[in-house]
């Protein structure tokens, strides 16, 4: 360890041991199943995942966040934010100049040393990995405990279950449709039924053809989804205007999905991130799918 690294750990203790006041402390339980404190509501938060960075914003406590790592860039005032690093390297050195009493941890995206050498400073660390609707309304409402901004997070995570419910009742009794799923383009990649992303097809009456695979992001190749031969395909792609893996399913003229023309692109950041944006990107896949029924 250089000095300058060694001289930023001792200075981020600081925050760590003055926030030791037991009347205010706020404690909730995180996706690791570990206890995380604060002595008082978190002032300087670090975000570690563009995710975590929406829902600390949807929480209410955009204002409180001082570092992020890249592709944090949403909402807007997002991109405004001191980066520290990328989502898989972080810059700790950046980090630690910031004084953060909180960090919000990506649980399967962060390097897992970098993070524990966080948790030994003892900085509160607080690992996230919402896996369906029902988590990213109750870390809304964690990550607003740990903030003190209850009223707006509490309010949110409301609005966001509340909106689920009412798309599920919409399309209970929806004819199911098949449907295949791309979140990578090399290599072909999908999710299974335990990733949100299918609790968003089953929620709008689509049906997962890879869902029973083993794997949660499993790896396919092309004969796979030509066997599968599903009713529509949906792709994400590149960037939140790149059609480019969808229409790439036009070079299989006898996959039932191209020759009913039902191919369809939603922007990556409204189905792939598990924010309450996740909602917008389920209403676009419920649409989607209904056009679906109504060709038949």
């Amino acid at each position: 360890m250089n000095m300058t690294l060694h001289t930023l750990l001792l200075a981020s203790l600081i925050p760590a041991l003055a926030a030791a006041a037991p009347a205010t402390q706020r404690c909730v339980m995180d996706d690791l199943q570990r206890e995380v404190c604060v002595g008082a509501p978190a002032q300087r938060i670090v975000s570690l995942s563009p995710g975590a960075t929406e829902l600390l914003f949807d929480a209410g406590a955009g204002e409180r966040v001082v570092g992020a790592v890249s592709f944090s860039d949403y909402p807007a005032a997002a991109n405004d934010i001191p980066r520290v690093g990328s989502y898989n390297r972080l810059d700790l050195e950046t980090l630690l100049t910031l004084r953060p009493d909180l960090v919000i941890a990506w649980r399967s995206g962060n390097p897992r040393e970098q993070v524990d050498q966080l948790v030994r400073l003892g900085i509160p660390v607080y690992h996230t990995e919402p896996r369906s609707f029902a988590d990213i309304t109750s870390t809304l409402y964690r990550l607003a405990r740990l903030a003190g901004t209850e009223q707006i997070g509490d309010a949110a995570a409301s609005t966001f279950a509340d909106a689920v419910q009412t798309l599920r009742q919409r399309y209970q009794d929806a004819a199911p449709v098949t449907l295949f799923y791309q979140i990578w383009n090399d290599p072909l990649m999908t999710v299974n039924d335990t990733h949100f992303i299918s609790e968003a097809m089953h929620l709008c009456g689509g049906v997962n053809v890879f869902g029973e695979l083993p794997r949660l992001t499993p790896t396919l190749d092309i004969e796979a989804v030509l066997a599968a031969n599903p009713q529509a395909i949906v792709a994400g792609g590149m960037g939140e205007d790149d059609r480019g893996w969808v229409e790439g399913w036009r070079r299989y003229p006898d996959l039932r999905a191209v020759k009913n023309a039902h191919l369809f692109f939603i922007p990556p950041s409204t189905l792939q991130r598990p924010t309450v944006r996740l909602l917008t990107g389920t209403r676009t896949l419920c649409t989607q799918l209904q056009a679906v029924r109504d060709a038949d």
